[in-house]
């Protein structure tokens, strides 16, 4: 009731990844004269634990010296096929966060998340090279130091430009036993019309946060993310504190636009982002949290993220789903080769471009459907019912 001074404030404070997934790996990748080298640095709930070819060691950071590629991954379930998921651009393994609760409770599965090179605590060389070449190589590559050269049987399911990469890795036969394959609002058409107006995107967003509560409000009242939930765990990998020195200022941020907005505009509110005049004023030197990535720097990239990108998704040889924001986002190749039958398709309930963020659960359903009619895996007792249609 109103006039009691009862606060309705909501909590934009972040939420540990352990609340979703059961470990976290540190996949290192050698190259050269290491390339044989590969371990795993997991942290399993609260324990932290290295293994290094089969045996515990102790001193990971003199490890990783001698290393180039360090994949953060984020894992769970034990048994049925591999769901491998691959987030979009800017983003990190933990979009997948609230996702992979929902769908691990729904059908016998594993789940592997990790976070793309250039994004979130993936720390490898070269960061700046986001072809789909390098990328879906990665994934071959984590996945195999990871479940060794026979893994299990794997379903790539990937999230705009993740779901580009996850098309590349099957179509390039980079790994053995895909079983099929799950596009999340990828289409090349509509990706390609909104290219030009990319940077406009990114330079309309703003620059830093004073801290990472901030952020995650931001994300909301912009609309980047609409599930809260997900918000307060997947911004974590999205932007990292930054130490500001006495005298520095702050990027003076640009109010957000409307291709961000996205309706959201009245909620947009400057006093959760780093001020200018706050900066210079501080005593001493401050944290602020700012992008992991300038996806802006990755300008070169976009077009061949894309391209082609419809046919290759037809061509795969593998059962295919592709899930969809809104039924115009579908191309002429996607319209022809639904029309023939040659993938599912399902248009979900409205909901913003990180489909799987905004409504974690239809999601979890539709890609239930599809692993339980192509009998992939089965559903857990405790879930089956009329909710999975291709069941019966």
């Amino acid at each position: 009731m109103k006039g009691h001074g009862v606060s309705t404030k909501r909590d934009y404070s972040p939420v540990s990844w352990s609340e979703y997934f059961e470990m976290m790996d540190d996949v290192v990748i050698g190259s050269g004269e290491t390339k044989d080298i590969s371990f795993t640095h997991s942290r399993i709930r609260d324990h932290s634990l290295c293994v290094y070819n089969n045996r515990c060691v102790y001193d990971y950071y003199s490890l990783t010296e001698v290393c180039v590629h360090v994949f953060r991954v984020y894992k769970s379930g034990q048994d049925g096929p591999l769901l491998v998921l691959l987030h979009g651009g800017g983003h990190s393994a933990l979009s997948w966060a609230v996702f992979t609760a929902a769908m691990t409770s729904r059908v016998t599965c594993r789940v592997l998340a990790m976070d793309l090179r250039g994004h979130g605590a993936t720390q490898v060389r070269h960061a700046d090279d986001l072809s789909t070449q390098t990328m879906s190589r990665d994934v071959a590559n984590v996945v195999r130091a990871t479940y060794g050269e026979i893994p299990p049987p794997i379903i790539l399911v990937g999230h705009n430009v993740g779901g580009a990469i996850a098309v590349h890795a099957a179509g390039g036969a980079l790994l053995p036993s895909v079983l099929g394959l799950v596009a999340i609002d990828v289409v090349e058409g509509s990706a390609m019309e909104v290219l030009h107006s990319m940077q406009n995107f990114l330079k309309g967003r703003p620059k830093s946060f004073k801290s990472i509560d901030h952020a995650i409000e931001w994300s909301v009242k912009s609309g980047q993310i609409r599930n809260l939930e997900s918000a307060k765990v997947s911004m974590v990998g999205q932007v990292r504190r930054c130490e500001v020195e006495e005298g520095d200022s702050a990027e003076p941020v640009s109010p957000v636009t409307e291709s961000v907005a996205e309706g959201h505009e009245e909620f947009y509110d400057l006093n959760y982002v780093t001020d200018k005049a706050e900066s210079i004023a501080s005593a001493e030197s401050c944290s602020v949290y700012s992008w992991r990535i300038d996806l802006s720097k990755a300008e070169k990239y976009w077009d061949g993220w894309f391209r082609g990108i419809s046919n290759l998704f037809l061509s795969c040889n593998v059962p295919k789903l592709l899930l969809l924001a809104g039924i115009d986002r579908l191309d002429r190749d996607l319209t022809i080769g639904q029309m023939q039958g040659k993938f599912m398709m399902q248009v979900l309930p409205p909901c913003g471009h990180a489909v799987h963020e905004d409504i974690p659960d239809k999601v979890a359903d539709a890609l239930a459907s599809f692993i339980i009619r192509h009998k992939f895996a089965e559903a857990r007792s405790e879930t089956k019912s009329s909710s999975y249609p291709f069941m019966r």
